[in-house]
């Protein structure tokens, strides 16, 4: 009897990103077998892949994460038959980085910006207003007021505020005069280490705008020092032990060298500034002034280099200078005030970035040729430094790959290139054709007119747009004297809370709660709807507005995907629980899997709440039963079935963190005409679904099946691509 191939993969929240080469172990494991030096993906494991039929990759060109749950609905076949899905890291070079260096591919048609490696090509081709930078500035020079950061953004970014729990014994620096344009601007850093304490500081750098060092002191900390931290500081134990200054002389002396209309500027300057224990009221930061997507941050180093044309944190040297640091980010202040947003747009810094990090691996790697794969090189030719071909390798035995496309990708000899001029032409190509190859690639496409900058800005946006609708939840009414705490709490059980506010707009006042993950707001909708809190009989709903209309038809569909199916979600924990007491909680339920308790990317706190995937669906379905009626010290938990366990959960951590609704004004001239494309995207998009089901169908059982949604990078922002996989099995579903 055939054995049956099975694929295994356990990825619950931040284990769902996977970068190129994980994707590139995989397709070449599965191709190729233990043979040239192929060995099983670190991330995932196929079992009897000498059974394996074949690998099918399937590429939605020019399609993103962000296409898949706009349009969720439509795909039907996607979400119902994979149970593997992953976020794929964009890149600008995607078949390469798909095949392996190795490969000769040589794009002919870069127009559509599918896999040129031009920087520069793809720069031109983009329409620059759609850059984050000119998103939250515009396009216009302003003057220094413009780009200080406002009251409700330094909250947001943790600086230090006066009045705020935590900064009561914080020195003012005084500095209250009204801010113009003609005020002087200060570099300021900091290097800490670590003490009993947490953070303080040991050596403190203040430049003019003229760039001349006005303060570089080192600075003895009041508490036993736990790490110097001397890589990044450059502080030792001896640099320290002869000095006499305490904090508080800095704080006197900064107090007494800025005049009273003084604007700070340094790279994520509330560190510094929490450091010192300093209030200030005018502040620039250069982390946040050279705006990216999703809440991301561009270095310092990197800036300097990027914009200034200079090295700094040279890894030769021990530790950072603070003076060139602080002169560093006050010269990209100067730099952005003077030239203005779309100057510094134009500069493409996020292509930069991608380019530098293609190098660094590029430069990384050794040189990987299987056997049957070498070249011979000149002697005085360098080497190339690149993965192994295993395209190569599978025509070395015989086969050769089949590539189906709309574009000409390939002009060497490694694939059956078959152009095809609609998205139903490669279907029936694909049909007669996949069954004789081993692996095949086949490339569907939207088409060109749907792949424009400002519709994957205002997809973004709506999306972005309809998940923080569905996070939050609005509770009330209550009495005029009900106690906040009381209802922060109660929702609280339900899972982690990202902001709560009391809306006063009303007869009676409600409250709104933003959750950070859907299952919280879910949870607080079925079990406090109705639910005495604070004294008052509460109605517990989410906005209603026309984008929400068809939420619990989406809040169904996303129970019934495949990732979720046996996983469970788990709230009212204590934040302090580690995963190994949970472990021990759980340790009688029945086939339990896989334990992910989620935490906060930035500080690595963890949440109140985790996920639990069981090896089967009627053991999950015993565990909402048994747990539901649990305490774990002294807690009751509140279950329900996981609605986002998987590489969902972090792009909505992601969109929380972003820079929120900063391009609506661009969006919203364009919504009339999104609106009318939409509805050719859903036909387009229900269309694809279908040709991809019927493909999938015809498969042999045993065969890998990939679809892979690329990503886009652009200059308005890139978007993360989206994985599925599974191996089909005589179901018709992919076998786990």
């Amino acid at each position: 009897q055939e054995k049956s191939c099975r694929l295994s993969a356990a990825l619950l929240g931040e284990d769902c990103e996977i970068s190129h080469d994980q994707l590139y172990e995989l397709l070449k494991y599965a191709a190729l077998g233990k043979c040239h030096n192929a060995a099983q993906p670190s991330w995932c494991r196929i079992y009897h892949q000498s059974h394996l039929a074949g690998v099918v990759v399937v590429v939605l060109h020019e399609m993103s994460q962000l296409h898949f749950y706009r349009f969720y609905l439509q795909f039907k076949h996607l979400r119902k038959v994979f149970r593997h899905k992953f976020t794929l890291t964009p890149s600008t070079d995607f078949l390469t980085s798909l095949y392996g260096e190795g490969t000769n591919l040589k794009p002919q048609n870069t127009a559509q910006g599918l896999t040129s490696t031009s920087s520069e090509c793809i720069a031109k081709s983009l329409d620059l207003q759609y850059d984050p930078i000119i998103l939250r500035y515009g396009e216009k020079k302003q003057g220094l007021t413009s780009y200080t950061l406002t009251l409700e953004e330094q909250k947001k970014n943790d600086y230090p505020i006066k009045g705020s729990p935590g900064c009561k014994d914080y020195i003012s620096t005084e500095c209250d005069q009204q801010r113009t344009d003609s005020s002087p601007l200060f570099g300021l850093d900091c290097e800490m280490c670590l003490t009993a304490k947490g953070n303080e500081v040991t050596r403190v750098s203040l430049v003019d705008a003229g760039g001349q060092c006005l303060l570089n002191e080192l600075v003895k900390p009041e508490s036993t020092v736990m790490n110097y931290r001397t890589r990044f500081s450059g502080i030792t134990k001896k640099m320290l032990l002869p000095v006499k200054t305490r904090l508080s002389d800095i704080q006197t002396r900064l107090k007494n060298m800025l005049p009273h209309d003084a604007v700070l500027v340094g790279h994520s300057l509330n560190s510094d500034l929490q450091a010192l224990e300093m209030i200030h009221p005018s502040v620039i930061d250069t982390s946040l002034l050279f705006a990216r997507s999703e809440g991301r941050r561009f270095k310092l180093k990197f800036l300097a280099k990027a914009v200034l044309g200079k090295e700094i944190q040279c890894e030769q040297k021990l530790g950072h200078d603070p003076t060139e640091d602080a002169r560093a980010a006050l010269e990209l202040a100067q730099f952005f005030i003077e030239q203005g947003p779309a100057k510094v747009a134009e500069l493409n810094l996020e292509m930069l970035l991608t380019a530098e990090k293609l190098a660094e691996v590029s430069q990384d790697k050794a040189v990987l040729q299987p056997q049957g794969c070498r070249v011979q090189k000149q002697q005085n030719e360098p080497p190339h430094l690149s993965k192994p071909c295993f395209l190569d390798c599978l025509q070395v035995t015989g086969q050769k790959p089949l590539l189906l496309s709309r574009q000409g990708l390939d002009s060497s000899s490694l694939c059956q290139s078959n152009l095809s001029t609609s998205n139903k032409q490669i279907l029936q190509r694909a049909l007669e054709d996949v069954p004789l190859s081993k692996f095949s690639i086949i490339q569907f496409s939207l088409g060109p007119e749907y792949i424009a900058s400002h519709l994957h800005a205002a997809l973004y946006e709506k999306v972005r747009s309809k998940l923080t609708d569905m996070l939050t939840v609005y509770a009330g009414p209550f009495e005029s004297s009900f106690c906040l705490k009381s209802v922060k709490k109660q929702f609280g059980r339900c899972g982690p809370i990202q902001s709560l506010k009391v809306v006063t707009e009303t007869f009676q006042p409600y409250v709104c709660i933003q959750y950070e993950v859907l299952e919280a707001a879910q949870l607080a909708v079925e079990s406090l709807n109705g639910a005495q809190v604070s004294g008052s009989c509460i109605k517990v709903q989410r906005p209603v507005t026309a984008a929400m209309l068809d939420c619990d038809v989406l809040i169904k569909e996303l129970e019934l995907d495949a990732e979720n199916e046996g996983v469970i979600y788990v709230a009212g924990l204590k934040k302090s629980l580690t995963e190994t007491d949970l472990q021990e909680e759980f340790s009688q339920l029945k086939d339990l899997e896989t334990l992910f308790l989620p935490k906060d990317l930035q500080s690595g706190k963890h949440r109140n709440c985790c996920f639990l995937k069981f090896q089967k669906s009627q053991s999950a379905v015993d565990a909402l039963e048994a747990i539901n009626r649990w305490t774990v010290k002294g807690r009751e938990l509140r279950s329900r079935n996981a609605l986002a366990s998987g590489h969902l959960w972090r792009w909505i951590w992601q969109m929380n963190h972003s820079n929120g609704k900063q391009g609506e004004h661009i969006f919203y001239e364009k919504r009339e005409q999104l609106s009318d494309c939409e509805q050719d995207l859903r036909k387009k998009v229900k269309e694809l679904d279908h040709h991809i089901k019927k493909l999938y169908r015809s498969l042999q059982n045993n065969t890998l099946c990939v679809v892979l949604f690329p990503g886009v990078i652009s200059t308005y922002g890139s978007q993360s691509g989206l994985g599925l996989m599974g191996i089909k099995n005589d179901r018709g579903r992919s076998a786990c």
